[in-house]
């Protein structure tokens, strides 16, 4: 297997957890967040969906300066609703992973447009999948804070 072929094995199954919880929010807690500075249940799904578009368009080294987001003044309907919009970028994302060759992923220099910090492609790629991660983490807290049932994600 190649590295990116674990790369997106791993990105697979954070998404695979990430839908398990979401999916578990009954829409009457769409718009709750635990105080007023966190981002809302509904707010942070999208962050996490919406997160595609951007990180394809850094790793694939494209010029964010006037970076707008195909989300913009969409309104927040139903879990199901958000993973079907952002399917299409997901796949894009996905199939420019599959595109990089290992030399490629160990040797690419990658700067993060938001702190101009420079990553190796591999290591930054993992870091994507880490964001997801610590989202579902606060995800799970979120739900334990609204007293609902949290879904089962270890397996």
């Amino acid at each position: 297997m190649s590295q990116s072929e674990l790369i997106i094995l791993n990105f697979t199954e954070i998404r695979e957890r990430s839908i398990k919880l979401w999916n578990g929010l009954p829409e009457k807690y769409y718009n709750w967040k635990p105080d007023e500075k966190a981002m809302s249940a509904s707010e942070m799904i999208r962050h996490v969906l919406e997160a595609d578009y951007g990180w394809n368009l850094i790793i694939n080294q494209r010029d964010m300066t006037n970076y707008k987001t195909p989300w913009k003044n969409r309104p927040f309907i139903s879990v199901t609703d958000e993973l079907e919009f952002a399917e299409p970028y997901r796949k894009t994302f996905i199939e420019s992973i599959r595109q990089f060759s290992d030399t490629e992923l160990n040797e690419t220099e990658i700067i993060h447009p938001g702190n101009g910090e420079k990553k190796i492609l591999g290591k930054y790629l993992l870091r994507i999948g880490y964001h997801e991660s610590v989202h579902a983490g606060q995800f799970l807290s979120y739900l334990r804070a609204m007293k609902i049932d949290r879904p089962k994600l270890w397996d």
